[in-house]
């Protein structure tokens, strides 16, 4: 089954008075190329959610980021009174000495350094990390479902087109039949509006056979059928096969624009455009194929 190289997935986890927030979201890329960023706390553990996403997503453009909200209460920076004492006996001394009246002693002392701060340092012990770990991997596995919704739109658009281009290639055949008739015809007629010309009657029918056998596309028709054919088989493989299919998608095209080469026929080059149109379609999509 095909997936996306798009998706997104997020989750929250709550764990002591916290929010453990993680989010990560996926575009198309040929390579697996990941950006992170990860709150202070848990940047000791970056290797690790590396490898957590790239064992999962194989290829993409993928930004993750993991972040923490706290409760009010115990985001609340403590005061430090002590110092804030020592600070106002201080300035309202210096005021004082200096006749200065009117100041707004709280917005004052406030603003002075280390009376509003936290020095503690937080420690990521192994039962929050799990809980984020955990979080992490939700994440990464909404994101996984994503790919897979929107790969099964992808592998019905494929489908869809591949049996476009394979009536279209069923479609040549009566043209293909009747130029044979019509290139004879018109050679004839050349030479017969040339009453002086002389020819060799067998010598024709060689030349015919080899101009007609330059222009057969038996080949051609029955490679198309087979990659057709192919494209269907690894669509329905495990999910990774995105580049196969372009590169399917590729012998496709060769083989659609030697058909139109060889049609000299408006009705069979119409036909070799439509399916070069449901081909365009499908090169462009397959790039968002994983």
């Amino acid at each position: 089954m095909i997936q996306s190289m798009t998706g997104y997935g997020k989750t929250v986890v709550a764990y002591k008075g916290k929010k453990i927030n993680v989010e990560i979201k996926s575009l198309n890329s040929k390579q697996l190329d990941l950006n992170t960023r990860i709150a202070p706390l848990y940047r000791e553990k970056e290797m690790e959610i590396r490898q957590l996403i790239a064992e999962r997503l194989l290829r993409g453009k993928v930004e993750f980021c993991i972040w923490i909200e706290k409760d009010a209460t115990t985001e609340a920076a403590p005061v430090n009174t002590a110092l804030m004492q020592s600070y106002y006996n201080q300035l309202h001394a210096f005021a004082e000495q200096n006749q200065l009246e009117g100041i707004d002693w709280m917005m004052t002392l406030t603003r002075m350094p280390d009376v509003l701060s936290k020095t503690e340092v937080e420690v990521l012990d192994d039962e929050e990390w799990q809980a984020a770990r955990q979080g992490v991997c939700e994440a990464v596995q909404n994101l996984v479902d994503f790919r897979t919704q929107e790969g099964a739109a992808l592998e019905k658009k494929f489908a869809e087109k591949i049996d476009n281009i394979e009536q279209l290639l069923a479609s040549i055949e009566p043209y293909e039949k009747s130029r044979v008739e019509k290139i004879r015809n018109r050679i004839v007629d050349g030479l017969k509006q040339i009453p002086e010309a002389e020819y060799d009657k067998n010598r024709l029918e060689q030349e015919l056979i080899y101009y007609i056998e330059k222009l057969d596309i038996s080949e051609e028709k029955q490679r198309l059928t087979n990659h057709l054919k192919y494209f269907r088989e690894t669509m329905a493989d495990q999910a990774g096969q995105g580049k196969k299919l372009g590169f399917i998608a590729q012998e496709m095209g060769r083989e659609i624009n030697t058909t139109g080469s060889k049609s000299n026929q408006a009705e069979m080059q119409n036909i070799v455009v439509k399916m070069k149109d449901e081909l365009e379609q499908i090169k462009e999509q397959v790039l968002n194929a994983l």
